[in-house]
């Protein structure tokens, strides 16, 4: 699912001409040591804290169907989770990098929820609404002095990006359908319920074949 967000936050920015020509985009930790080896202004998109929203969780299964309309299976309900971004601009002057990050900033604030032409994956199959919200508060417990400090850098102007998105839950497949009936076994005998091809309303089964008579020994002459 991570790495479906990803590819879905490229396809909004690309959609944006974001990067233009000449600029690279990047979901790598800006590090000092990233930063040293860029050879090329680049849109940073760094997720740097994930959590799950125990508040959308919800309970039960639903089915699966093909296209017959014959259940396959049935889907327990997804987890969904917050994945922070930090959304950063890199460039040789300072003038270059405000410019382009209102432009990614301007992008990203005129939508509310990803497109569906933008998922991908489990997300596109899931055909659920993944929200987003640019320029809020940072993770809970998340200072940008915090988490610049980690990364080893000096604090940089930058967008927190929030996405909330299901995780997929597991699928349980249905079995094979049932086509011989049911067997009932005493000492002596084995007797075969046999499921009806159609049979009044109410009956599960058809009527048992009834057993043939014992055919009697004919005797002889008696002498």
């Amino acid at each position: 699912m991570i790495h479906e967000v990803d590819e879905a936050l490229r396809l909004l920015l690309a959609e944006h001409d974001l990067p233009s020509s000449g600029v690279k985009l990047g979901f790598e930790a800006p590090t000092t040591d990233w930063a040293a080896k860029r050879n090329a202004p680049t849109i940073s998109v760094f997720l740097y804290d994930i959590r799950e929203e125990p508040g959308l969780r919800q309970g039960g299964r639903f089915e699966r169907r093909d296209e017959s309309g014959a259940v396959t299976g049935w889907q327990e309900p997804p987890h969904w989770f917050h994945l922070a971004y930090l959304v950063t601009v890199w460039t040789n002057r300072p003038q270059d990098e405000h410019r382009l990050l209102a432009e990614v900033l301007r992008c990203l604030v005129r939508h509310d929820s990803l497109a569906p032409r933008w998922l991908t994956g489990t997300l596109a199959e899931l055909g659920l609404t993944v929200g987003f919200e640019a320029g809020g508060a940072m993770a809970e417990g998340r200072s940008a002095a915090d988490v610049w400090s980690a990364l080893g850098g000096q604090l940089k102007p930058s967008i927190n990006l929030r996405v909330t998105a299901p995780l997929a839950g597991d699928l349980i497949p249905a079995g094979p359908p049932v086509t011989e009936g049911v067997v009932l076994r005493s000492d002596d005998e084995a007797r075969r319920l046999r499921y009806a091809q159609s049979t009044a309303e109410g009956e599960a089964f058809a009527p048992a074949r009834p057993r043939p008579e014992p055919k009697r020994r004919r005797r002889g002459p008696v002498s």
